[in-house]
């Protein structure tokens, strides 16, 4: 009865010893006597052991936090900038097989591609451009790392530090950035205002009433100010007779004659 029993026992150990069960979101890379053999999962399946090895890749995205990294940009600016990285494994056979720490492996290419990187580009573009810079950097680890089996789904550049006196560069070249579209705005604003006050000086020297009508409105506005402000109405009527003289007096185009008046 015992030598029954003891390779029962065995089988069953055996049998527990091979059962794999995988989640929906792992897959198991199977080797059969060192040989790839296929991808396993998910669900229940059985391994022969000491036979077969299986190593399990996650199928899930990764989120990875690429170290700060000391950047020297295009125009000599030293900052450090970190970023994190987004990915996932597309083919469990070639994550395993082709590359030998595919985590890893990621982690330092993104380090230096994210060097590579911004070191092509100035600080402005650091500063203004990330979308632009994300989208690059992602593409070139993409493209590397497509023959590892691993798909990069977004980077992001988390931060950009600069030194306490390049900020103070920074802050100075903002203000005297501000400064000077204040100054242009002003200037805009004199020359529309002129433009203005040349049309409307047109308008009224063609029709007499319409200066008459805003010298009315001028006095109103000034007789609603508490001031003590004394007005004298002067009638256009004589305004126009002054502009008669003085046209009269220059279209001639010669100076009036003087004569000598003075006795012998």
């Amino acid at each position: 009865m015992f030598a029954y029993l003891v390779p029962v026992v065995l089988l069953v150990l055996l049998l527990f010893a091979s059962v794999r069960i995988l989640p929906e979101y792992r897959r198991g890379v199977v080797f059969f006597l060192g040989r790839f053999q296929g991808v396993k999962g998910p669900g229940l399946f059985f391994l022969i052991p000491v036979v077969q090895k299986m190593e399990v890749v996650d199928l899930r995205v990764i989120t990875m936090d690429v170290p700060e990294q000391d950047v020297i940009s295009q125009d000599n600016v030293t900052v450090r900038v970190n970023a994190v990285l987004y990915f996932r494994v597309v083919d469990p056979e070639r994550a395993i097989i082709q590359v030998e720490n595919f985590v890893n492996a990621t982690s330092q290419l993104a380090q230096t591609t994210l060097r590579s990187v911004l070191g092509k580009h100035d600080l402005d573009e650091m500063l203004s451009e990330r979308d632009k810079l994300n989208d690059d950097i992602q593409e070139i680890i993409d493209a590397q790392t497509e023959a590892w089996g691993i798909k990069v789904a977004n980077v992001e550049i988390k931060h950009v530090d600069l030194d306490e006196s390049m900020i103070r560069a920074i802050a100075r070249q903002a203000e005297a950035e501000r400064e000077r579209r204040a100054k242009v705005i002003h200037a805009q604003g004199e020359q529309q205002a002129a433009e203005k006050l040349v049309e409307a000086a047109n308008i009224m020297s063609q029709n007499p009433a319409a200066l008459q009508l805003r010298y009315l409105q001028t006095m109103s506005d000034m007789s609603n100010k508490n001031a003590s402000t004394i007005v004298f109405p002067l009638p256009m009527d004589i305004m126009e007779a002054f502009k008669a003289m003085r046209g009269f007096g220059g279209g001639t185009g010669a100076a009036p004659e003087s004569r000598d008046t003075s006795p012998d």
